[in-house]
């Protein structure tokens, strides 16, 4: 009798080929989900092995800022379970109220917000710190998807229609400026201008609109003595490698020790407080050192995977008709890429210095926070395409 009970009882193999044989048309996405597991498992060892040293000296307690990763996880992952089991037409049903609400945060945060590092950026409710700038670029892209499928002619044909979002963007903007938030802006124009473009604008608005940016960006930066330095430091960090290319420098170290296998996990030098922000914002130097050119590979493939994967999801959503599905997703899917290009950019050398996280891997709880409502979103959006096209197969007109 036992012999036969255990016969029934699938091998754990077993029962992850059943699972993943199951009805795709009912389903969510499970290589999706598979790649945003492995990603999210990278983040919270590589948040753990970053950042023992600083949790150790802040708070006593080495397992400090990996608690609160969890904490922000378990969050994230609860909003996530919501935004699964909303529909997404109500996101494009709310779109204005969620613009108006990204315009209240950024004004609020600006006249309550915390001041850390000389940035105003956090709004505290309690013990949690909420950086206004992460929700605001969601709505704001929920928005832009929202007016392109109300718009899509008048954009397509007409400058009045191509101009009217980035008024938007432009407000947006200057409430980012104001924190100041150069790395958010430039984040939320590199991904209005791609979506725009694939949107169908005519090839000499998209010119004319990276000029301009690249344009006004060039003016900020070279008004802005702060920015100022971080470029000319970026240029050469190792003209001044104890003052304003210290940080550079040291990411380039952690690299350099990385070679093509590392140092182990768990044995990189550079987060021993000679890297600043080493479980945050440069996680990835942190990531190289630990587990060298093959480490660096294999995270980036799944983030690259990742990415492809969502663009996959709005190409699909659009080939079926589902023009704010489609337009959603590769909304998410160019901002999770575009990040993710910057931060790494940032850490090797490549970029100047800007203050992004690498999504779902560096420690960060609104950004964490907000990545994975993204993703939800972006499950949410393949749930609803797979099932019109099951109703479509099976149901007929009446499904």
């Amino acid at each position: 009798m036992k012999q036969m009970l255990l016969n029934l009882i699938p091998s754990p193999i077993e029962a992850i080929v059943l699972w993943w044989q199951r009805d795709e048309s009912n389903s969510y996405d499970k290589l999706f989900l598979v790649l945003l597991a492995l990603v999210v498992g990278v983040g919270i060892i590589m948040v753990t092995s970053a950042s023992v040293p600083v949790a150790e000296r802040l708070h006593g307690n080495p397992m400090h800022f990996t608690i609160r990763h969890l904490v922000y996880l378990v969050i994230g992952l609860g909003a996530s379970y919501l935004v699964l089991n909303v529909p997404v037409s109500w996101w494009h049903n709310t779109n204005i109220l969620l613009l108006m609400l990204a315009l209240v945060l950024l004004i609020a945060v600006l006249l309550f917000g915390r001041n850390v590092n000389g940035s105003t950026r956090w709004l505290a409710l309690g013990p949690i710190n909420i950086q206004a700038a992460e929700p605001a670029k969601l709505f704001f892209f929920v928005y832009l998807a929202s007016y392109l499928v109300r718009r899509h002619e008048e954009v397509r044909e007409n400058l009045k229609g191509f101009i009217k979002p980035l008024i938007i963007l432009f407000i947006l903007a200057v409430l980012l400026l104001m924190q100041p938030d150069l790395g958010t802006v430039i984040v939320m124009f590199a991904t209005s201008v791609v979506l725009l473009f694939l949107a169908g604008a005519k090839l000499w608005q998209f010119f004319c609109l990276i000029f301009t940016g690249l344009a006004a960006i060039g003016v900020l930066i070279v008004y802005s003595e702060y920015r100022w330095r971080r470029v000319t430091s970026f240029l050469d960090p190792w003209a001044d490698p104890f003052g304003n290319g210290y940080q550079l420098t040291q990411s380039l170290m952690a690299f350099g020790r990385g070679s093509w296998f590392g140092q182990g996990l768990g044995n990189s030098v550079q987060k021993l407080e000679y890297l600043p922000e080493a479980h945050t914002d440069f996680i990835f130097a942190v990531i190289a050192e630990e587990t060298g050119l093959v480490g660096v590979f294999v995270v980036l493939s799944l983030l690259f995977l990742l990415v492809s994967r969502a663009l996959w999801i709005g190409n699909k959503a659009l080939f079926k008709g589902m023009s704010f599905h489609g337009f959603l997703a590769y909304a998410l899917a160019i901002w999770i890429g575009f990040q993710t290009c910057v931060n790494v950019g940032v850490a090797s050398g490549v970029l100047p210095t800007k203050g992004l996280t690498l999504p779902f891997i560096s420690s960060g709880g609104s950004s964490l926070i907000i990545m994975l409502v993204a993703a939800a979103l972006l499950i949410r959006i393949d749930f609803e395409v797979r099932l019109k096209g099951r109703h479509a197969i099976s149901g007929g007109p009446h499904a």
